[in-house]
């Protein structure tokens, strides 16, 4: 009788999200950790701009810069504060 392997599923959200509110915290002086508005604002884009970034915070917060035209209105709203 053979013994299942054990699956462990790897998500690599609550790292992205860790990054991404450190990301936030990093994008302007104003807030010292991006509130949740801020992150629910920019998180669909860093996923659909920026993935390939994640976890790594100064990147994905330049990518999210250079990305500023493609941005959703909402997370360029979280830039130009």
């Amino acid at each position: 009788m053979g013994q299942r392997p054990i699956q462990i599923r790897r998500s690599g959200r609550p790292a992205a999200l860790l990054g991404l509110l450190l990301t936030l915290a990093s994008a302007t002086s104003a807030f010292a950790v991006g509130t949740p508005e801020q992150r629910r604002a920019c998180t669909p884009d860093v996923y659909r701009l920026c993935a390939g970034e994640i976890p790594n915070v100064r990147a994905i917060t330049e990518c999210l810069r250079r990305q500023k035209a493609s941005l959703s209105e909402a997370c360029r709203a979280v830039f130009e504060q």
